[in-house]
């Protein structure tokens, strides 16, 4: 068992050295945000940047029903409130709850630990680290648990989840009014647009855009639209203006059925087969892909008879996840294998590790659960073109004509002269044919992956370290290829850690050298104090081998992806708390 000497100077010295103070993250938040820039107001309508705050309210897990009574946190003092439409939820207007103004006194609460900045404008953008590692904080959740009247342990128990709503405290034809997005965009269609009118930068694109989900939940769909443009009322109601707490679940992602699984903003390749009669120059075969509007036509596809061709097209994903149908069509003759091809693109960057502080704990955990991954792995693949040439085979075509001679009717029966003869007028004719030739490419990914300690651990070895502190990563891939045209560099590496047993958080790389020799580390930790490419261990991790095992994807072919499982290790020896001494303080 570690040692945890809590003591109050030596663990604000470490966290002063470390990393900012937070306390131990209890859940897992499903909230993203966009935003910024706000027009002019007039003297009767306007917005001032920090008149902001947040709806909490206890749903429950299955059907998203209100369980407790909403309440109002923000950092403000909105005594001058004229104009609210009480603490209804999101959830209880789409049951049904009719929008009513109230005009009573406004009641708030002003939480012990200072909100985050929730709504971007020009003057600055809200974080959304910042606001996830804020309503994910065991303190503030505890809080959240008191200011309902409901026990801690039962609120995160796993039958419950927060549902969190933006609040802007805004001056709408001169008078003091608060609303959520959601109220904002229906009192809109109560007044007839005028809310748009007067404050649109505000109502229809910051305050909405100031939270929504990263994936679907309690029947309320991930935000695939654009994160700074303005939105409409039905956009907002349905889908905006909302993040949500989870706690204690194993979220499972929707499992779509498709083809292709890809990452966004990655170059990929699509493949299918084409076959059927014999294309040749004389008779060509072109494949046409429609993807995302656009099309991509592969021209001159030949094939010998009864044999087949993969065809393929090199695209880029889209940035934000989105599931699409590729139509694919073929002309002159023969068949694909599919016409209709499905393709599902995720987002891998969305469960980066909370962060670990000094004195966080986890007496549960237990080593011997940690399984190493075996993803799908794929080092090598081949495909073959057909190219076609001709084989002559030169046939003489007589074309036989009479040609006539000098013989007349004055001639005697002995004459002599030519009475006319036969002549052969043909010519060769080449009748061959096509024959094929095959073309045989193929590509190999190779990598490697370091696992180091922080040059800032201050007692670290090059293979030992205290726990508490960072280790670097890198990976290095090499990509051999006969066709690069046809072949993407390895793109995506993603890392998973021990202490969340492989699952649940991840980090995804950064390529800092791309190409077909391409390089990953860790992105920037900014909970680093120098912003180092760095993963914190967390100072409850045993002593023992800590392995970090990557998956390093996204190397496409024309016969599928490459990919390779990679892992490293350090050895955890002690913690951090081993590395500070508080003497006695000497008499004076």
């Amino acid at each position: 068992m570690k040692r945890f000497k809590l003591l109050v100077l030596t663990f604000l010295l470490i966290l002063s050295t470390l990393s900012p103070m937070t306390v131990h993250a209890e859940g897992n938040g499903n909230i993203n945000n966009g935003g910024g820039g706000l027009g002019e107001g007039t003297d009767t309508n306007f917005w001032n940047t920090g008149d902001e705050g947040v709806r909490v309210t206890v749903v429950s897990a299955s059907d998203g029903s209100a369980v407790s009574a909403s309440i109002d946190l923000t950092n403000k003092q909105p005594n001058d409130i004229r104009v609210q439409f009480g603490k209804v939820c999101k959830s209880q207007y789409r049951s049904g709850t009719v929008l009513t103004p109230d005009t009573g006194s406004y009641s708030y609460i002003n939480p012990t630990q200072s909100l985050p900045k929730i709504i971007t404008t020009s003057s600055g953008s809200a974080s959304l680290a910042a606001i996830k590692s804020y309503f994910t904080d065991e303190q503030v959740i505890r809080s959240i648990a008191g200011y309902v009247g409901m026990n801690y342990d039962t609120l995160i128990g796993g039958d419950y989840k927060l549902l969190l709503e933006p609040i802007a405290y805004v001056t709408f034809e001169g008078v003091r009014t608060a609303f959520t997005a959601t109220e904002a965009a229906m009192y809109n269609q109560v007044r007839g647009g005028m809310l748009r009118k007067k404050l649109t930068s505000l109502t229809h694109k910051n305050l909405p855009l100031a939270m929504f989900l990263e994936t679907s939940d309690l029947g309320y769909p991930a935000w695939g639209g654009g994160k700074n443009q303005k939105v409409s009322d039905d956009e907002i109601i349905g889908s905006l203006g909302l993040g949500i707490v989870r706690f204690n679940e194993v979220v499972t992602p929707e499992v779509i059925a498709a083809d292709y699984e890809y990452r966004v903003d990655t170059d990929v390749v699509t493949t299918v087969t084409i076959s059927g009669g014999q294309s040749d120059p004389d008779h060509p075969v072109s494949v046409t892909f429609s993807i995302l509007g656009r099309n991509y036509t592969v021209n001159n596809v030949y094939y010998p008879e009864d044999g087949q061709q993969l065809v393929w097209v090199k695209w880029h994903t889209p940035s934000t996840e989105q599931y699409i149908t590729i139509n694919v069509s073929v002309s002159g003759g023969g068949s694909a294998s599919k016409g209709t091809i499905t393709a599902n693109i995720v987002d891998l960057d969305r469960n980066p590790p909370p962060n670990p502080v000094a004195d966080d704990r986890n007496d549960s955990y237990n080593a011997g659960n940690a399984i190493i991954p075996a993803n799908p792995q794929k080092t090598s693949a081949s495909w073959s073109v057909w190219r076609p040439w001709w084989k002559e085979k030169w046939v003489w075509h007589s074309d036989w004509k009479w040609k006539t001679g000098s013989h007349t009717e004055e001639c005697k029966e002995d004459c002599e002269s030519s009475h006319g003869y036969w002549e052969d007028e043909g010519e060769y004719v080449d009748e061959g044919w096509w024959e094929f030739s095959l073309d045989r490419y193929s590509a190999s990914l190779s990598a490697t992956m370091d696992l180091t300690t922080d040059a800032k651990s201050p007692t670290a070895t090059a293979t030992t370290i205290k726990s508490g502190y960072g280790v670097n990563i890198s990976v290095n891939a090499s990509v051999s290829t006969g066709q690069s045209s046809a072949t993407t560099p390895p793109q995506t590496a993603v890392s998973y850690f021990p202490e969340f047993y492989y699952k649940t958080y991840w980090r995804l790389l950064d390529r800092t050298r791309s190409g077909y020799h391409a390089g990953f580390e860790f992105r920037n930790n900014h909970y680093s104090t120098y912003n180092r490419r760095t993963h914190f261990t967390p100072v409850w991790m045993p002593n023992g081998t800590y392995t970090v095992y990557t998956y390093l994807l996204d190397c496409w072919t024309p016969d599928g992806m490459l990919s390779v499982n990679l892992t490293d290790s350090v050895q955890i020896s002690g913690d951090l708390w081993d590395d500070w001494h508080i003497a006695p303080q000497r008499a004076r």
